[in-house]
């Protein structure tokens, strides 16, 4: 039931979820964030089983930060990205994480990045993206408005659009959402919609 969609603009990512925590037919909270801050240029869309979700997060965030305490350097969204799509292809055949997650960052030098990573541990850089039920309404929409010197208001109003589109027409429809964009000063929450 999880919905996250991304759009990589010109030079930012803009990134959105629903707030709904969920198990089978029951909503237990609305406030969810599944937006989680990997480091001050870099966050993951993160859905799935809640404790998957949450434990595949917090390993994967702490040992970035063990590299870079190690290491006196940040690693660059592509890397993080390809770390994380091999520790979930090495639990593939352990322990399986349920979850699909979309990597966005800031990079200096390389500018934005988007990656889609799903439970397989299939990765791609993308310019749109989205997982969930929703992501069948906005992707078509999304691939026919994206172009490659988007702005960060079109990409809102783009957003704005896919989450409407969602709302009207997914019977299983989260009643919230929330945005976030990364850029160059970091990650900042733009609202809910």
């Amino acid at each position: 039931m999880d919905f996250l969609c991304g759009i990589r603009g010109k030079d930012f990512v803009l990134v959105c979820s629903d707030t709904s925590a969920v198990q089978s037919i029951v909503t237990m909270k609305q406030d969810e964030d599944k937006l989680v801050p990997v480091d001050s240029h870099k966050l993951f869309a993160i859905s799935g089983e809640a404790g998957d979700r949450v434990n595949f997060s917090e390993y994967i965030i702490a040992n970035v930060r063990l590299y870079a305490l190690r290491n006196g350097q940040q690693l660059s969204t592509k890397a993080v990205a390809n770390f994380t799509r091999s520790e979930l292809a090495t639990a593939l055949r352990k322990s399986p994480y349920h979850t699909n997650l979309l990597m966005a960052g800031f990079d200096e030098g390389s500018g934005p990045a988007l990656y889609w990573c799903d439970y397989l541990a299939t990765l791609h850089r993308m310019n749109i993206c989205g997982t969930g039920y929703g992501s069948y309404f906005v992707l078509s929409m999304f691939d026919k408005l994206w172009h490659p010197n988007l702005t960060e208001a079109e990409a809102l109003e783009m957003m704005r659009k896919g989450v409407e589109e969602v709302k009207s027409r997914l019977v299983v429809a989260p009643p919230k959402y929330l945005v976030k964009v990364i850029d160059a000063k970091g990650i900042r929450t733009l609202g809910e919609l």
